[in-house]
């Protein structure tokens, strides 16, 4: 009987053992996220995970309009999206695959490189253009259909016609070099830092984490002065919409990051919480380390599908 009772004990413990490590397995939230957000969200998951052991990220990077048919047409599982344009959550996600986005950061387009590149130190706000169309410079950009800073960049060369007074401008800068085009921005970093490329269109936050030089482009053209949204919405480009065979246009507008749950996200409760975590001062504290301004206060376009939760971050929109 004594022997029963001792096989019995040892199997209730192996029992418990067992189901107390099905208790423990820890959530994963999976975020599929713009590659110019990898920095960032890579620090400010970290630093959730450390004060929420119950919690695992798996982080999928990629241009946002990827990101987007990702979950449109693969139909893949994922709990956040966080895109650098607004327009692609709200165009292409919602309403059938969220219900709601927060618009939390913006940024710039600059021109990056380093001391190695051709003409380095002789490159300026004024004579950019002249520099990278001289045969023995070479720059890079991302694709226009899978990431926002490629349509984003050809916006630009749009702008840069006009306010240069150059015409021809654009046609030059998009035929030239395209065999450097890479599906997101973050993938350029590599081309510069072989020394494949001399120049590169890119985010300013990018360049700022990649200790690379940059000039800034006049704010007429730049995308990162919500003042000057009229003009920067004076042209417009088209790029492959939800499918491969269909078509969208972008306006060119203010650079805007705007992310949302889904609404079949395996995680969804986790992953609000994490977006609260992000949305505090002590995440947009992250961004600001890394070269990238918060929105103060936060945006939506669908103020009454927010998450309560959510809502004391938009109280200026939300009363």
């Amino acid at each position: 009987m004594r022997y029963l009772l001792f096989y019995i004990t040892i199997l209730f413990l192996v029992l418990s053992g067992c189901n107390t490590g099905k208790q423990t397995k820890p959530k994963e939230i999976i975020i599929f996220h713009a590659g110019s957000l990898s920095v960032p969200f890579k620090q400010m998951t970290s630093e959730y995970e450390k004060r929420n052991p119950g919690v695992k990220f798996l982080l999928e990077a990629a241009g946002s309009l990827v990101c987007a048919r990702k979950i449109t047409e693969l139909k893949k599982p994922c709990d956040i999206i966080a895109s650098a344009d607004y327009f692609v959550i709200n165009k292409l996600i919602i309403p059938d695959y969220a219900s709601w986005s927060i618009r939390f950061a913006t940024n710039e387009i600059v021109i990056a490189f380093q001391d190695k590149s051709g003409y380095a130190e002789e490159i300026d706000s004024v004579n950019w253009m002249n520099i990278l169309l001289r045969e023995d410079v070479t720059f890079s950009r991302s694709d226009p259909d899978s990431d926002p800073c490629g349509y984003r960049t050809v916006i630009v060369f749009k702008l840069a016609e006009k306010y240069y007074g150059m015409p021809g401008l654009e046609d030059k800068l998009t035929f030239k070099n395209r065999e450097f085009i890479r599906p997101k921005e973050v993938d350029l970093v590599a081309l510069i830092e072989s020394n494949a490329v001399d120049y590169m269109f890119q985010y300013k936050s990018v360049a700022i984490q990649h200790n690379l030089r940059y000039i800034e482009l006049p704010d007429d053209i730049n995308l990162g002065n919500p003042g000057n949204n009229k003009i920067y919405s004076s042209v417009s480009l088209d790029i492959t919409g939800s499918t491969p065979n269909s078509k969208m246009t972008v306006n060119g507008e203010y650079i805007n990051y705007s992310l949302a749950v889904l609404k079949d996200a395996p995680q969804s409760e986790a992953a609000i919480d994490f977006i609260a975590f992000m949305l505090s001062d002590e995440g947009m504290e992250i961004f600001r380390r890394n070269g990238q301004k918060p929105i103060i206060p936060f945006s939506t376009e669908q103020q009454e599908m927010i998450p309560v939760q959510l809502r004391i971050y938009l109280k200026e929109q939300i009363h």
